[in-house]
């Protein structure tokens, strides 16, 4: 794992953090930048610079070619992705592996994992990581049928929310306060999973109505260590974004803090997770917690 030279796969704030945060820890870092960003801070501020393509992030900071080669000519032997563009591409951490970088995040094995929601879920329930009941959608052939997630939906009660299993942020999410919300919830999930991820896979989770927010950082080692760092409460959001972030949280004692942070380690663990990231979790009125999703990334909050 040992390695002299970052290339930062990003740009702007975030490069820049990567970048000083690096040159005092004793490593040379090297800048990407496409034509648009040529004259930006995080160019000048890198020990040197490569230029990755034209302006459009598809053909420059979302293109493997550009970034793998850059490395390649610029000497670089590790990988940082930032946050955003690539950073939970598992296909792009492989490929940085495959090319003999060090990549600076979790395995892809890990981001594979906790990027797919229902995949995480299981993982999550054979670890004992408490998740709020729900439809995983475990028969691919029927399980996806209008049909089937209208029975299932029935048997879990509502409200409830029809989610994509890819993706987040809020997209491909709706909320079905009853059985006649069904149809349209499906549909409009189905909908907007498709266009931002590609992929129409939906899940259903019951509504923890009135719900905080609550996100456990984690770290964790190349040696299978983990511990967590502290909470954030964002529960105050906007169309499902968060506008502001209370840490520590104002909800949170010490007794709960201890057994959110022992199940977000947990989380971290079972699927082999390494470096910095954000076990999110939803507790109810009765200030139960459950599982939501893994951020595999570093994040601005960090």
């Amino acid at each position: 794992m040992s390695f002299s030279k970052i290339l930062i796969a990003n740009r702007g704030e975030i490069a820049c953090r990567v970048i000083r945060t690096a040159r005092a820890l004793g490593y040379r870092t090297v800048a990407v930048y496409s034509d648009a960003d040529r004259a930006s801070p995080h160019v000048a501020l890198a020990d040197e610079a490569v230029h990755i393509g034209p302006s459009p992030a598809a053909e420059s900071y979302l293109s493997f070619d550009a970034l793998l080669s850059a490395a390649g000519r610029s000497g670089a032997d590790a990988v940082h992705p930032g946050y955003g563009f690539l950073s939970e591409n598992a296909a792009f951490a492989q490929a940085c592996l495959d090319a003999g970088l060090v990549f600076i995040g979790p395995p892809p094995s890990a981001i594979e994992a906790m990027g797919d929601k229902a995949l995480a879920k299981r993982r999550m329930l054979e670890a004992g990581v408490p998740c709020a009941p729900g439809y995983l959608g475990t028969d691919a052939a029927q399980g996806q049928s209008d049909e089937r997630l209208a029975d299932e939906a029935a048997k879990l009660g509502f409200p409830l929310l029809v989610k994509a299993v890819a993706g987040g942020g809020g997209r491909g999410m709706r909320l079905a306060r009853d059985a006649a919300d069904m149809p349209q919830a499906i549909a409009g999930a189905r909908r907007e999973a498709q266009s931002a991820f590609g992929d129409a896979t939906l899940m259903l989770e019951r509504l923890i109505d009135n719900g905080r927010h609550i996100e456990i950082q984690v770290f964790a080692d190349v040696h299978g260590n983990a511990v967590f760092l502290g909470e954030r409460d964002c529960t105050a959001q906007r169309r499902r974004q968060k506008v502001i972030e209370e840490a520590p949280s104002p909800a949170v004692n010490p007794a709960m803090r201890e057994a959110m942070g022992r199940d977000a380690v947990a989380a971290a663990l079972a699927v082999g997770y390494q470096g910095a990231g954000t076990v999110e979790f939803i507790v109810d009125a009765n200030l139960k917690h459950y599982f939501l999703e893994m951020n595999t990334r570093l994040q601005v909050e960090h």
